[in-house]
């Protein structure tokens, strides 16, 4: 069987550098984090810009992800039931809490985020569909690790970085952690993964039950967090999101 493509390998592991930390990177940057020669990251990249895959900004001539590839995303996970299911009950959600919402689903010892509802005010805001968040911080994580052995496994085997100085690294304090999670049935974050951000997740289960995604509401600490504790209608609100999407998945009532 032939072996693979070292052109295509490195291409993309490009695309991989590309789609995690800062969100330009120079020509430099790239060289050196993937071990390669300058002209032949170059040629990389200005192929995958010719495809559209790849963007680079006039001014600082850092490169990003370009359209073609969310494009190429979205087509996926446009086919992707959960998120079809999700598109009505994230949208009542995210009007009801007036925060953004996100659906997220294991992928690659993180969270894959695949929807994404924009907080409905009028603040510039970034869209976060294809982005990785952190497994073992994050409320879409915790939910996650709590239900599905394989996100457990994972989140237990990896290393739990201190993303804040609130983030849970110990394994004991972690899976306390999780024990809680599914004694009330939802999970949270207050600053463990960005400074002043807070966020509430619910599990999401298929008509096997099984865990298959998890839905969440984050904003800002003082608008999440009432008197030091996550406003109890916002988390009753996501836990409601989670039952509609599970029963709309065949999952039934619970």
């Amino acid at each position: 069987m032939p072996g693979p493509i070292q052109s295509l390998t490195r291409a993309a592991a490009i695309l991989r550098l590309l789609a995690g930390g800062d969100r330009r990177i120079g020509l430099s940057d790239v060289a050196s984090s993937l071990g390669l020669a300058k002209g032949t990251a170059h040629g990389i990249l200005r192929t995958l810009q010719q495809e559209g895959f790849v963007e680079q900004d006039p001014a600082s001539g850092k490169y990003q992800l370009g359209a073609e590839l969310l494009r190429l995303g979205n087509s996926y996970l446009d086919v992707h039931e959960l998120r079809a299911r999700a598109l009505v009950w994230t949208d009542d959600l995210a009007r009801s809490s007036g925060e953004a919402v996100y659906l997220g689903v294991l992928h690659q010892q993180g969270v894959l985020i695949v929807h994404h509802v924009f907080r409905p005010d009028d603040s510039r805001q970034v869209l976060e569909v294809g982005a990785m968040h952190p497994l073992h911080s994050t409320a879409l994580g915790k939910a996650l690790s709590a239900y599905d052995p394989v996100a457990h496994g994972q989140v237990t085997d990896m290393e739990r970085a201190a993303l804040t100085p609130r983030t849970i690294t110990g394994a004991a304090d972690f899976e306390r952690v999780l024990e809680l999670v599914r004694a009330r049935g939802w999970a949270s974050d207050l600053e463990e993964t960005w400074d002043g951000v807070a966020s509430v997740a619910a599990p999401i289960h298929d008509r096997r039950r099984i865990p298959v995604g998890a839905v969440a509401v984050t904003g800002a600490v003082e608008r999440v967090c009432e008197d030091g504790d996550f406003r109890a209608q916002l988390v009753a609100s996501v836990r409601d999101c989670a039952r509609a999407v599970s029963r709309d998945l065949g999952a039934g009532r619970f």
